[in-house]
């Protein structure tokens, strides 16, 4: 018998699994939280929101579930399941039409219940950390995603807490600049061909991938808008459309949302802020402020006060100029030959100053008259 702690011989020709093939085949199994059927991570070819968060993508999933669900029951009504294959099996050539129907119906009803669905919201691999996926069957992306905020903005009610953006991406595409000028040629028709028009601003954001250039996808894009219809203006500080361009490894996710600005950048966090919260100070404030502006008002008259009575000491300087001499602390009247000698220096008073040699040369001068 073999010891206790020995591993039985493995077979000619059998190669031993490593750890990574396990993982990926445990992360492959796990999928989105959604539901099963379909990609499992961010790929060219999905409609779908971007969502960003605090360092806890599992809270993150659940949060967006429950916050996409509530609105999305609003606009669209009850999730209605889709199944991942409708396609019966086991019905026989020679069973009649209506046996095949009634076989078909019965069918479909054992894979709603006990087959994988997909659903209306389902979270995807997104490629990058701190970033959640969620990818959308049936309905509008940017439609759900500005109802929500609007709602938010409107009651500033908070309902998240590590959600940080929920950007809404219409379609994706390969993150090759070829590629996304094909795709958006005909992707941003609905909003800038003519004759529809209006201002706006491109925004860029590239994780995990280092071959695109931020300055030509966006001067690219640009020239396509333009292109259009010229009548499409850049607004950089209220425009009334955003293309938001965000890369994540070699796939490029593209929207087109409005009012960018006034939902604070599609931040959750942000948006349920008062516009004036931190702005009105509160009435021992006030007071505060008025008794400021009053002491600034009295200072501000003192200073005047005090170069009045400056600008008076000067002129009765001028008039009768003294001096105060180095080494000495007597004031006294100054002779002309003092003045003569001094011409030029002043202090900060505006009194011409004596130096000690100078002072002496004028001594003597005065001792020999």
């Amino acid at each position: 018998m073999a010891a206790a702690g020995e591993q039985p011989p493995q077979a000619a020709g059998v190669k031993r699994r490593g750890k990574a093939q396990y993982v990926q085949a445990k992360r492959a199994r796990r999928g989105g939280g959604g539901g099963g059927g379909g990609p499992r991570q961010l790929e060219p070819g999905l409609q779908g929101i971007l969502i960003t968060c605090n360092m806890n993508e599992r809270k993150c999933v659940e949060e967006a579930y429950s916050l996409l669900n509530e609105y999305g029951d609003d606009l669209y009504g009850p999730e209605k399941f889709v199944d991942k294959d409708k396609q019966p099996s086991g019905s026989e050539e020679e069973e009649e039409d209506d046996a095949e129907a009634a076989l078909k119906k019965e069918v479909s009803e054992i894979q709603a219940s006990t087959e994988l669905r997909l659903r209306r919201f389902q979270s995807l691999e997104s490629g990058a950390n701190n970033v959640v996926f969620i990818r959308t069957l049936g309905i509008e992306p940017e439609k759900l995603v500005h109802h929500i905020l609007k709602d938010m903005y409107t009651t500033k009610k908070k309902k998240t807490r590590v959600i940080l953006r929920m950007l809404p991406i219409s379609g994706t595409c390969k993150a090759f600049l070829e590629d996304m000028k094909k795709y958006a040629e005909t992707f941003l028709e609905p909003w800038f061909k003519a004759p529809n028009k209006g201002t706006f601003q491109i925004i860029y954001k590239a994780r995990n991938n280092s071959h695109m250039s931020r300055e030509e996808v966006i001067k690219e894009l640009a020239g396509i808008v333009g292109c259009l219809n010229p009548e499409n203006k850049v607004d950089l500080s209220n425009p009334q459309y955003t293309i938001v361009v965000e890369i994540i490894k070699a796939v490029c996710c593209l929207s087109v949302v409005k009012d960018y600005m006034l939902f604070r950048k599609y931040n959750l966090q942000e948006v349920v802020k008062s516009n004036k919260e931190g702005s009105q100070p509160n009435p021992g404030q006030d007071a505060q402020v008025r008794n400021g502006n009053k002491a600034k008002l009295e200072f501000g008259n003192t200073d005047k006060e005090n170069l009045k009575s400056n600008e008076s000491d000067c002129a009765e300087e001028k008039n009768n100029p003294q001096v105060m001499v180095e080494g000495t602390k007597e004031e006294g009247p100054i002779s002309e030959t003092q003045v003569e000698s001094e011409k030029g220096t002043k202090s900060e008073n505006g009194s011409q100053v004596m130096e000690g040699p100078k002072s002496n040369e004028s001594d003597l001068v005065l001792d020999k008259n």
